[in-house]
């Protein structure tokens, strides 16, 4: 996969970002910003057909993309998809943990132990494996963003996997923070608000649609806080819709 070089237009053309969860929603908003500023992509998910159909689209916009199938909750798909990355022989830049799953509403005593722990695996233990073997190829300078949702500090009744694993994973990412502070790669959580996404057809299937974001302006904020110098660092983002009722 050759790199797109860099340019002067932007001051993140010729990175190379991963994107988990990159085929619809939050995700593939993602890879679409960071295209138009000239990154080269590796974009994951689950969802081959739909990856494949992301992967055409991102090409149009000139810069190289690798689209891998890779289900976050596999220590051995995870090996996989970052022997691939070793094998670009390129530093990763720009690392997007957005892979992430929900489940129906039901209070504590009806939740089935199954949901509960495809939750967990998915947006916790995902989390961390992707994030442990990116470290291995990302370097000073580099920059890691994961999507948690503003469920990560708040609690929404119905919600106890979707919460616990949110909740779960700022603390990872606060950890982790202060981990590579001295290493000088930069770690940001991104909590956004209701954004309408195909998640709510599992949270809240009946959610008012038109008064959330978009998945473009939680792109557009996340690509503001990758342009910040690398003296500076953002640490954590909240975005919500303007009306404050979701």
């Amino acid at each position: 996969m050759p790199m797109r070089k860099p340019t002067q237009e932007s001051s993140l053309s010729g990175r190379l970002a991963l994107i988990t969860g990159a085929n619809r929603g939050i995700g593939l908003a993602i890879a679409r910003a960071l295209a138009r500023e000239g990154c080269n992509l590796i974009i994951t998910a689950r969802d081959q057909r739909a990856l494949a159909k992301a992967s055409r689209e991102l090409e149009k916009l000139s810069v190289h993309v690798l689209a891998q199938s890779c289900d976050v909750r596999s220590p051995d798909s995870v090996d996989y998809l970052f022997t691939l990355v070793r094998g670009l022989h390129k530093p990763l830049d720009i690392l997007i943990n957005n892979a992430g799953i929900a489940h129906p509403n039901r209070s504590v005593g009806d939740l089935p132990y199954p949901t509960w722990m495809e939750v967990i695996d998915t947006n916790l233990h995902g989390l961390f494996l992707v994030t442990q073997a990116a470290l291995a190829v990302m370097k000073r300078g580099s920059t890691i963003v994961n999507n948690l949702s503003v469920a990560a500090e708040r609690v929404f009744p119905g919600s106890a996997a979707y919460n616990a694993s949110k909740h779960g994973a700022l603390g990872f990412t606060d950890t982790l923070r202060e981990e590579l502070r001295p290493k000088g790669i930069r770690v940001i959580a991104l909590l956004p608000g209701a954004t309408d996404t195909a998640i709510w057809d599992t949270l809240w299937p009946q959610a008012p649609k038109r008064k959330m974001m978009s998945a473009e302006t939680v792109a557009r904020v996340v690509v503001d806080a990758l342009r910040v110098p690398e003296n500076a660092t953002v640490e954590k983002i909240v975005v919500r819709p303007s009306s404050g009722s979701l």
